[in-house]
């Protein structure tokens, strides 16, 4: 257990930074770490009053906003343990972890709560609006309204000298607690929740202050979900620990609007996944690099530095042109754009991590990266090759260490399956390790999709759904080109007794689709069905081959 703890941690950083600003929504308002730490203390209050103890659950349901990440640090900071909820989670999802988890209290955006049906939710004492942390839903909501009222004279206006740094104090909670259920997914019979100690945050907060250099007033932009620990650790927990301004954007971070918003906040550390750059590098640098004056000026040495410094300026303005480093989390980045950013010195590098570890597993500077790898093994962190030669042969990827989870949530078994000898985690995750500790990742023994903000995308899932649907024996959910796509082999015995020719099947399937995605978070959308014509080769144990198939589909 490491000996400086969390919530140490954060009071510390809100005290010496305590007329910084702290959050921002962007192209909105903005939070010092003054304002933050009274809404903090304000939340406390109205904690106690709801009656919520050490332990108890609180959950977090919306977009990227100031007041999200003010409702997770006061839950976290009072003892209570947070359970974030992706937005895009369907409400059939949301009340399904509002449930599993126990939560008493829901703090939540008004648009996305407009669709939750509160009977669903029968163990909620209260549910709170991100918006100003009014009350939503209480059994006695105007008695309730009435205590808040009393809670908030308990507390002056911001700018008030009573509430001074020297005076702001938070409960002293050890880092063996449990501080956060993380779902990997939100539907019954696949959901699991990831139980992350304060050990585990401080873990992953304490190596990035290490590692990566941030300094207070430094400016961060948050746009990977927060309810995904990667976004969680490093782009809000630790930024925050070291007094940055963080910019909360919460639109669709598609590269327009993230180029747009890197130009106006010119982040000093930049927090992605593969598919950004490999879209900007395919969509801005290859066309350009394709061009025959362009490959020919690459064959003249002279020309050919001076034009890749100038390639290499260009996409650091288009990112803010402030940052330290890109990282690149979640996935491996394509070695064709990782080569090339290589050649042009371009500060990016690649770093390794599952929900389980909070995240963070492995990472090495942009200076220091090795092509291929996914870092090296941090100093909170032991990892191993289940392999006769790890260095060679390819194995599971196991670790262990001061961030790893307690286990899953209510489930027994899959803990117990998941920790394998000695108490290692198995990733899931298929690789080697050199001598120096840097990790290559050759496969995944999971099936899990990397969304494009970083969502964890679960086809078996999808697959369960579209299963169930008319005219489909079994299906198959594969990824190209950032896109889902479904192959389904029909069942053409209940086409025969509906009368649905052959002819007929693919509007049949195109009619599922649609009914398919209407049950689906967005980033789950599965863009289009292909017939195949047979069933699909299995296992022993009737599990797909997946490895043997591929889409067909063109979605240059």
């Amino acid at each position: 257990m490491l000996s400086e703890r969390l919530i140490h941690t954060l009071e510390q950083s809100i005290k010496e930074h305590w007329e910084l600003p702290a959050f921002s929504d962007y192209q909105g308002e903005t939070f010092t770490y003054a304002q933050v730490g009274w809404r903090i203390a304000y939340l406390h209050e109205v904690f106690r009053r709801s009656h919520v103890k050490q332990g108890d659950k609180i959950a977090l349901f919306g977009k990227n906003s100031a007041n999200w990440t003010i409702s997770y640090l006061a839950a976290v900071t009072y003892g209570a343990v947070i359970v974030p909820i992706l937005p895009d989670f369907i409400p059939e999802n949301v009340q399904h972890i509002v449930n599993h988890s126990d939560a008493i209290l829901l703090f939540v955006a008004e648009t996305l709560y407009e669709n939750l049906e509160g009977a669903e939710m029968p163990h909620l004492h209260g549910v709170f609006s991100l918006s100003d942390f009014s009350v939503l839903y209480h059994p006695k909501k105007q008695h309730f309204e009435q205590t808040l009222r009393q809670a908030e004279a308990a507390f002056p206006p911001l700018n008030n000298p009573g509430l001074t740094p020297d005076k702001f104090a938070l409960p002293a909670i050890q880092n063996d607690a449990l501080a956060s259920i993380v779902y990997t997914s939100g539907t019954t019979g696949f959901s699991k929740g990831v139980m992350l100690s304060h050990n585990s945050l401080i873990a992953n907060v304490l190596f990035a202050q290490q590692n990566m250099p941030l300094v207070a007033g430094d400016t961060i932009l948050s746009f990977l979900p927060l309810a995904h620990c990667y976004g969680c650790a490093f782009e809000f927990l630790f930024p925050f620990s070291v007094g940055c301004h963080i910019t909360l954007l919460n639109k669709t971070p598609s590269p327009k609007v993230l180029l747009q918003a890197f130009r106006e906040i010119r982040p000093r550390l930049i927090l992605s996944v593969p598919l950004i750059l490999e879209k900007i590098y395919n969509r801005q640098v290859k066309p350009a690099l394709n061009k025959p004056i362009i490959q020919f000026a690459l064959k003249l040495p002279i020309i050919r530095g001076i034009l890749l410094r100038k390639i290499c300026r260009k996409l650091t303005d288009s990112f803010g042109g402030n940052f330290t480093e890109i990282v690149i989390g979640g996935a491996a980045l394509n070695q064709e754009v990782e080569q090339f950013f290589k050649l042009i010195k371009f500060r990016v590098t690649v770093g390794y991590g599952m929900t389980e570890c909070g995240p963070l597993i492995s990472y090495a500077p942009w200076n220091q990266h090795r092509p291929q790898s996914s870092g090296k093994t941090i100093n909170f962190l032991e990892a191993t090759i289940d392999s006769e030669d790890p260095r060679q042969i390819a194995g599971d990827i196991l670790v262990k260490g001061e961030n790893v989870m307690i286990g899953y949530y209510k489930d027994p078994d899959a803990t117990r399956n998941t920790f394998v000898r000695e108490q290692w985690l198995n990733t899931g995750d298929i690789g080697t390790i050199d001598e120096d500790g840097f990790i290559y990742i050759k496969g995944r023994s999971k099936n899990m999709i990397l969304g494009a903000s970083g969502q964890n995308i679960y086809p078996e899932e999808i697959e369960a759904l579209l299963n169930n649907l008319p005219f489909v024996q079994e299906s198959l959910v594969l990824e190209k080109q950032g896109k889902l796509f479904a192959l389904v082999f029909p069942d053409f015995d209940a086409a025969d007794a509906k009368g649905v020719s052959e002819a007929q099947l693919p509007d049949r399937m195109e009619a599922n689709r649609r009914e398919l995605n209407k049950r689906l978070p967005a980033y789950c959308a599965v863009s289009k069905i292909e017939l195949y014509p047979k069933e699909f080769e299995k296992t022993p144990t009737r599990k797909i081959k997946r490895f043997l198939y591929t889409i067909h589909e063109n979605v240059s």
